[in-house]
């Protein structure tokens, strides 16, 4: 070999070993020990374990010591760690905007925006490491936090929720009816927070623009709401033709339609035609939520309680009591038959209760064992979310469980919160670590 040969390839070697080395320093490698885990699945927590994190995953679960050159070790202090939990009904851009912005026309979405991505950050801070949001326009928020520019959760956005006219996402005045169809978009709705859209052809084009919009799946109403006017919670909204319209074209984009409605015949309506994920759903009747698990769908109600929220509408307010008052007669009814079950709180228009998230959780252990309100909070909400299929935006691996190859989303708990679900209502005083994607957001140790 030629000396100038020798002297690139010597080179050309030295380069790759630096480049190798780089990459070492450059990889995050954090080990957290003496913890009790809980994986997101199994009831028994793996005692006294080891828990290694490499940049944004996990690469090792052990009872065993586990070998970590270079990793920056954190004693867990015999804590329980959890995965991150989840809410799949969160509205990023509802929760911490007031009513009187929202509902009154009274701000702009630079407004909802910063108030929005401050309140991101407050949910993280609660635990809550990723959310479906089921109505808005958290596209931005979602990138900039992807992108670790804020601090916040992660997003699977359904963008503006759609109803038909004087539906629930009507929020036109009498005044200003009869509208033309053709007429300019409403403010909030050229700013993607909500859509009225009526006939088969006009849910197709919304469908599809919320869907280039970079929706993970798609949301509608086929029943009357709480906060809308017009709209009794005893109605149907949206005909058979336009549901199987709406459920086509997402699932041509290989993902899926949920739907807000709360009685029984809205809810059959939306199952046969297609809807896989059911928001609020109180008044189902057992014979419902059974089809409901024979069609694979999912119920995602709230645990509400009628002091949570405090109407200056009378019609909101006779509706909120209605609903309220069907919360305690639908959660054991879901549990004992089995249907699919997820947990989301649908925190809306009042900054000062967005806390209540917390609560909501613990409210579960009022139907059912720590243990499976744990488990719905986290891998079954997961499950729920992979729905979305190709759609779904965090694709390197699972959410919701503590394992090889899963998210590095997880919490350390000063105690058992499988033994005593109450620690989950007091992220500021029991969550001593919060890490989502690998960072370390709280580190009270």
């Amino acid at each position: 070999m030629r000396k100038n040969q020798l002297s690139t390839l010597c080179l050309v070697i030295s380069s790759m070993l630096a480049t190798l080395a780089s990459a070492q320093e450059d990889s995050t490698r954090t080990l957290i020990t003496n913890v009790h885990v809980f994986d997101g699945v199994n009831e028994a927590r793996i005692e006294n374990a080891n828990v290694l994190i490499e940049d944004n995953l996990i690469t090792a679960v052990s009872s065993d010591p586990i070998e970590a050159e270079n990793a920056v070790v954190i004693d867990g202090g015999g804590r329980t760690m959890i995965p991150g939990l989840i809410d799949v009904h969160w509205h990023t851009t509802y929760a911490y905007t007031p009513a009187s912005v929202l509902m009154l026309n009274q701000g702009d979405m630079s407004e909802v925006a910063i108030r929005s991505m401050k309140g991101a950050e407050e949910t993280l801070m609660r635990g809550f490491t990723t959310v479906r949001d089921p109505g808005g326009n958290p596209f931005t928020i979602k990138k900039l936090i992807d992108a670790g520019e804020y601090p916040g959760h992660r997003i699977l956005p359904s963008g503006p929720f759609m109803s038909q006219t004087s539906g629930h996402a009507d929020f036109h005045t009498l005044l200003e009816n009869p509208r033309n169809s053709n007429s300019e978009l409403s403010y909030w709705e050229k700013n993607m927070m909500a859509m009225i859209s009526d006939g088969v052809p006009e849910v197709r084009k919304r469908t599809r623009e919320i869907l280039k919009f970079g929706a993970t799946q798609v949301k509608i109403t086929t029943g009357g709401g709480v906060s809308s006017q017009y709209d009794p919670l005893d109605v149907s909204e949206y005909s058979v033709d336009e549901i199987r319209a709406v459920v086509e074209e997402a699932t041509n984009f290989n993902t899926y339609v949920l739907a807000h409605v709360m009685t029984d015949r809205g809810i059959r309506t939306s199952i046969e035609n297609g809807v896989m994920s059911i928001e609020h759903g109180f008044f189902a009747s057992r014979e419902t939520l059974e089809l409901m698990k024979e069609k694979g769908a999912w119920l995602s109600p709230q645990a509400m309680f009628e002091a949570d929220m405090v109407w200056d509408s009378p019609v909101s307010a006779k509706k909120w009591k209605q609903v309220t008052d069907a919360v305690d007669a639908l959660y054991p009814m879901a549990v004992e038959i089995g249907v699919n079950l997820a947990f989301g709180t649908d925190q809306l228009m009042d900054p000062s209760k967005a806390y209540q998230q917390s609560e909501y959780l613990v409210r579960l252990g009022t139907w059912m064992t720590p243990y499976q309100a744990l488990k719905i909070a986290t891998s079954e909400n997961a499950r729920l979310m992979e729905m979305s299929g190709p759609r779904h935006p965090y694709q390197d691996g699972p959410l919701g469980v503590i394992r090889d190859g899963a998210y590095a989303d997880l919490i350390l708990v000063d105690g058992n919160p499988l033994e005593n679900l109450e620690l989950v209502g007091d992220p500021q005083e029991n969550f001593d670590l919060i890490m989502k994607d690998g960072v370390i957001y709280k580190n009270e140790l």
